[in-house]
């Protein structure tokens, strides 16, 4: 919810500023908005910790999902980038940082200096249920889709520029597959192209929380840095115990989570006719003591994909806060926008805990690499004092022969 904040400008500023407006055809509100949220940005980066182990940017950050993991392992973000002002919303109420916007619109060598590009360019023209939606619909998919699908090249552009030593990329398991595998071969290829060795992996988040979630998860490092001889694994380790559903619940959840005799209705009808057909589409129960489906960014709509049983009452949603577990959030991770937009939200980011694993698999493996050329480094010192040596000498001996031919 936006709060109302009244403040006194000196007549030089207010002119300034509506001269600026003028410019800008922007309003006074959003001109001071944006002037504060710089203003931030600039202290955040002031107070950068001089223990980071490496810098790293958040391209497509969503909510900080990508961010949390990072900073868990030694990082400090130098940059973000989130378009969606809702998401924008939640990642500044977290971090005190407003992402830059469209990143179409981004001038990549503005972009500081960093060891790491993190990005989970937008799925929804590769996700199953992304492309069977606007399939349907008569709409592109995949590259073809002008408004997202091409996004991944921006990566590329910020990759060529600012050449981090390393990366990593996020999306849907389906991405591995869509146009018959046409498209991971570009992105792969694009990525070789750029002189860095990719490694990638399907991985699924019940490892980590109550969820069967797969996602690709590709790394590459920086081979005119580094080489090419560069070996990489994924893996990782997972939580032990295995989480379960009860573990992220709520013991007393408010009644408006309970679904209505209507929608419950028309759920199990809904899903009696798909069975009938020999469809596997329906509403899903979760048990207490499993894992849950996918958590989608549609979970807004009706919730079916995860319902909690109840006793004596219809099924119930997940709340925000337990979405959030669900996607390993920590508890005291805010959420000031509207349920459903929280839904959304939560449904289109991390599992936190899984990508935390990778990162710090991906610092391990930046300090090894790092210790691999400094010891070149020292070699190479060592080869040429060496050989500066024998330079002196061989100097020596002919002047020496000089001297004794003229006696």
């Amino acid at each position: 919810m936006a709060k109302q904040l009244h403040i006194r400008l000196d007549d030089a500023v207010y002119e300034a500023l509506l001269e600026y407006n003028l410019e800008t055809n922007s309003t006074a509100q959003d001109s001071i908005a944006s002037a504060i949220m710089m203003f931030l940005k600039q202290q955040n980066k002031e107070n950068e910790p001089g223990n980071a182990d490496f810098r790293f940017i958040d391209l497509f950050a969503g909510i900080g999902g990508m961010r949390l993991a990072y900073e868990q392992a030694g990082g400090h973000c130098v940059y973000s980038n989130e378009w969606n002002k809702y998401s924008q919303q939640t990642y500044f109420a977290n971090f005190g940082e407003q992402p830059d916007g469209d990143i179409t619109k981004v001038d990549e060598n503005s972009i500081p200096d960093h060891d790491v590009l993190v990005a989970g360019f937008p799925c929804q023209p590769f996700s199953i249920a992304g492309v069977s939606k606007k399939q349907s619909m008569g709409r592109a998919t995949g590259f073809e889709d002008k408004t997202q699908g091409t996004l991944f090249f921006d990566v590329c552009r910020i990759l060529k520029a600012k050449r981090p030593k390393a990366f990593m990329l996020e999306n849907v398991k389906n991405l591995c597959s869509h146009d018959r595998g046409r498209t991971f071969k570009v992105i792969t290829e694009s990525l070789d192209e750029l002189d860095y060795a990719v490694f990638y992996k399907v991985l699924d988040g019940q490892n980590f929380v109550p969820q069967h979630r797969e996602r690709i998860i590709i790394v590459g490092f920086d081979r005119k840095r580094y080489g090419n001889n560069i070996e990489f694994s994924f893996n990782i380790t997972p939580a032990v115990p295995k989480p379960l559903m009860k573990d992220i619940l709520d013991k007393e959840v408010d009644s408006k989570y309970t679904l209505s005799d209507k929608l419950w209705i028309y759920l199990q009808n809904y899903a009696a006719k798909h069975k009938a057909a020999g469809n596997g589409f329906g509403y899903g129960i979760a048990d207490p003591n499993g894992i849950s489906r996918t958590l989608s960014a549609r979970y807004y709509k009706d919730g079916s994909e995860i319902l909690i049983a109840q006793e004596g009452k219809n099924p119930r949603r997940l709340t925000p806060r337990e979405c959030a577990r669900l996607q390993g959030f920590p508890d005291d991770f805010k959420i000031p926008v509207s349920d459903t937009q929280a839904y959304k939200q939560f449904g289109n980011s991390v599992v936190v805990p899984l990508m935390a694993n990778i990162a710090d698999l991906v610092r391990i493996k930046m300090q090894e690499l790092d210790a691999g050329e400094l010891v070149k480094g020292e070699i190479s010192e060592t080869l040429k004092a060496e050989n500066c040596k024998k330079e002196v000498k061989k100097k020596t001996a002919i002047i020496k022969q000089k001297e004794l031919a003229v006696v």
